[in-house]
């Protein structure tokens, strides 16, 4: 596939290759809507043998079904690190302030004393990049620029990616990062892993690539979330950082977010035929599957 092809020479492109497609017309709405690259390209691998052949039985529907799958379970997770994020911001805005009060506190003396100052300085320079791009664009921002001159951590929080608040609270004087990761009764190691990966999801769910087969070589500590599990290839994956999420989720929030997670592996497993939903689970992490 070297050349264009319109929606429709896809969709018979696709049947060339043995895969069955019940309803060509809904087939060719549905990547004209999500696209060809998204749905077949991005998923077609869990429906191969080892020689690259589509398994026997494969149909596009169940192609969809998982692209569908990982398109919802983005959503779930995207709304559960908001509610991560916000309690976050607003647990560092209070220490900052606290303890070095409202104006003059992103200095490098105030951050890490055993991190390299190269390291240190980017980050302040990152952060006031981000100031410098909010000027115009959040209200709050231009107001404490304008008539202050400086912005407090308050304001400053709000306007700061999740990734430079997971880099900023990684680079927090040790103190300041326990006394943030006592509020989730863990240990602030433990919680400066655990959004290191969590902005790797979040940037994985927010540009829209795939989720479900998550895999980040950034250390995670879980056996101290489940002793028992077998980590295999040394590495962070998915079902590993929705156990992680109970230890920073209120109870009840965590069992709504496991609820609607297992709501979306049921249709998915309504869905498959070629392979099985343990096949998906294995690639998400999940034991004994």
């Amino acid at each position: 596939m070297k050349e264009y092809m319109s929606n429709e020479q896809l969709i018979d492109y696709l049947i060339s290759k043995k895969v069955n497609v019940i309803n060509k017309e809904e087939a060719i709405k549905k990547i004209e809507k999500y696209t060809y690259y998204s749905i077949v390209n991005s998923y077609k691998f869990n429906f191969k043998d080892s020689n690259n052949n589509y398994l026997p039985n494969v149909s596009f529907d169940e192609i969809f079904a998982l692209f569908e799958f990982d398109k919802n379970l983005k959503y779930i997770i995207l709304k559960y690190t908001l509610e991560i994020e916000t309690i976050i911001k607003s647990l560092m805005a209070n220490q900052i302030s606290k303890n070095y009060g409202l104006i003059n506190y992103l200095t490098i003396d105030n951050l890490d004393d055993n991190a390299q100052i190269e390291t240190k300085e980017k980050l302040i320079n990152k952060i006031n990049e981000e100031i410098n791009h909010n000027y115009n664009i959040h209200s709050a921002i231009t107001h404490y620029k304008d008539k202050y001159n400086y912005i407090p951590p308050f304001v400053l929080m709000k306007i700061l990616t999740f990734g430079v608040t997971s880099r900023y609270y990684g680079l927090l004087k040790q103190k300041d990062r326990q006394k943030i990761a006592k509020y989730f009764k863990i240990s602030d190691k433990l919680l400066k892993q655990i959004l290191k990966n969590l902005t790797s999801i979040r940037n994985i769910a927010a540009h829209s690539d795939r989720l479900f087969c998550f895999r980040d070589k950034y250390t995670l500590s879980f056996k101290l979330i489940d002793k028992n599990y077998n980590i295999k290839d040394n590495t962070t994956n998915l079902y590993m950082m929705i156990k992680a999420l109970k230890l920073i989720l209120t109870k009840g929030l965590y069992n709504e977010m496991i609820k609607r997670i297992n709501n979306e592996i049921k249709i998915l497993d309504s869905k498959l035929s070629s392979i099985s939903i343990n096949d998906i689970l294995k690639i998400m992490g999940y034991p004994n599957t």
